[in-house]
């Protein structure tokens, strides 16, 4: 059962928790705002997204500490729906966006996970940081020098503030910025721009809305690509995030459970009126960072964001961007693997060239999935081209019976299928060729395609070919597709009727 989890998941960790939740949901309101605005919808649309996904995610995700809210990669892909059909389909697209996560939780998406190499991971992460820095940028241009003191302060408290006796383990150093700078401000009378800058706050709690779109084919054609791609980046996301909480807190994740909690939290935020959303990394760094491990955390993190933005918004909106900005450069450098650097000189070049690529890609295109698919594709050539290299072939010759035999050890596929042909010498007056296969593992078409066309052109010459040592799984493919055996097939390829 989903809501099945332990009670240490919830309350394990009960003061680390809270105050992490408070200072995520600080953190979060600022980024929903500016998430609804990429995606050209209202601000209340994001932060109501925030607030039900980190409320239902607490319950039903896969992963205890890890923050889901509504994220800049997904808002990325509802600009065109949004200009080109307004809200209401936005609102369905999300819908069906829960409704298609769910359906490839069920059908085993997260065991592609498996496919993701770990230096795509590594560039991810980092494509992630350079992202969330640059973020923070238009904040940092075009302001006066109060601005950079205050992000310079800010900074100073998150990275000193844990080194104060006593107290500096028990307060979240973020949570001590906020408050600090805040107070700051309103006591000097500064003129910086803060979180009420960003765009008017709700006043009015969310009530179940069901999207005012036609209910046909027409609507379906519209929206389906939208949410089968916000499906696959929020997943995308979803599960590097897990990974990455998992290497930081040293636990393990459901990731399965993780995509059925996502497509239930979408479905619940499309039904309240919010945007598509997925797991968070920044938020869910600043999370653990922070203090927070358990589910507590997540669901406090959505509770504070309803109740600030809608009983406390003249407060919050007093908020300097200059505090929240420090906290994101917080996470920026903490999301950053640093070693992965120094790694640059020690990895081998082909582990460099993927996690740089897929760290290129993704902040060229500010789309996470495209620099995800470059990293997994440049890996698996990088890979097939390797094991390539691991085939050999052991040739002996018999003088008495005028035998030839090639034993071939190491894996035939697309890739090395053309040095498995070429290996034999078809000039050689012969009686007979024996092919071993018992260290060999043919894995494709194109393997059996080359074993078919030395077997047919040694018989051309003449020669006898005995094919000895298949495995079971070899053995079957070259059954299946294999022609060499087969008259019918042969006069078929070589044009006969």
């Amino acid at each position: 059962m989903l809501l099945l989890s332990s009670k240490k998941d919830w309350f394990g960790n009960i003061r680390g928790d809270v105050l992490s939740g408070l200072v995520v949901a600080l953190a979060l309101i600022p980024e929903a705002i500016a998430f609804s605005i990429i995606a050209g919808v209202d601000p209340k649309v994001g932060l109501y997204a925030s607030f039900c996904i980190a409320v239902v995610i607490a319950f039903v995700g896969g992963r205890p500490g890890m923050i889901s809210a509504a994220t800049g990669a997904m808002a990325l892909l509802m600009i065109t729906l949004v200009k080109d059909h307004g809200l209401e389909y936005l609102l369905a697209a999300t819908l069906l966006t829960g409704v298609i996560q769910i359906i490839l939780a069920y059908i085993g998406v997260a065991k592609l996970m498996s496919f993701v190499a770990r230096a795509v991971v590594v560039g991810f992460v980092n494509a992630l940081a350079i992202l969330i820095f640059m973020a923070q940028l238009p904040e940092l241009t075009n302001v006066t020098w109060h601005v950079y003191a205050l992000t310079a302060v800010g900074l100073g408290i998150i990275y000193l503030f844990p080194y104060v006796p006593k107290i500096g383990k028990i307060l979240p150093s973020p949570l001590v910025t906020i408050v600090v700078i805040t107070i700051f401000v309103m006591l000097t009378g500064w003129d910086v721009r803060n979180v009420g800058d960003m765009g008017q706050l709700p006043d009015t709690l969310p009530i179940f809305l069901w999207p005012d779109v036609p209910m046909n084919f027409e609507t379906l054609q519209i929206i389906f690509p939208y949410a089968f791609a916000l499906a696959i980046v929020g997943l995308l996301e979803s599960f590097m995030t897990a990974t990455i909480v998992d290497e930081l807190t040293d636990t393990k994740s459901d990731k399965s459970r993780e995509a059925k909690g996502q497509g239930i939290a979408n479905i619940a935020s499309g039904c309240i009126g919010g945007m598509a959303g997925c797991a968070m990394i920044g938020q869910s760094v600043i999370n653990i960072k922070s203090g927070g491990r358990g589910r507590l955390s997540t669901l406090v993190a959505g509770v504070f964001l309803l109740i600030m933005v809608v009983f406390l918004s003249d407060i919050i909106s007093l908020i300097p961007m200059a505090a929240l900005v420090a906290v994101m450069i917080m996470v920026s450098i903490g999301t950053f693997d640093w070693s992965s650097i120094k790694k640059l000189k020690t990895l081998p070049i082909s582990t460099n060239i993927v996690m740089l690529s897929t760290v290129a890609v993704t902040v060229g295109t500010h789309n996470l999935a495209y620099g995800v698919v470059t990293g997994v594709l440049l890996a698996s050539l990088f890979f097939a081209n390797k094991i390539s290299h691991f085939m050999y072939c052991d040739i002996s010759y018999d003088e008495e019976t005028n035998t030839k035999t090639y034993k071939f050890i190491g894996q035939v596929f697309f890739n090395s299928s053309d040095k498995f042909y070429e290996t034999f010498d078809f000039k050689e007056v012969l009686d007979k060729v024996v092919i071993d296969l018992s260290r060999a593992h043919f894995w494709d078409i194109s393997a059996v395609y080359a074993l078919d066309k030395a077997v047919i052109k040694f018989r051309r010459e003449g020669t006898e070919v005995e094919l000895i040592g298949q495995n079971e799984a070899s053995k079957t493919i070259i059954d299946r597709f294999g022609i060499h055996d087969k008259p019918d097939e042969i006069e078929k390829v070589m044009g006969g009727h």
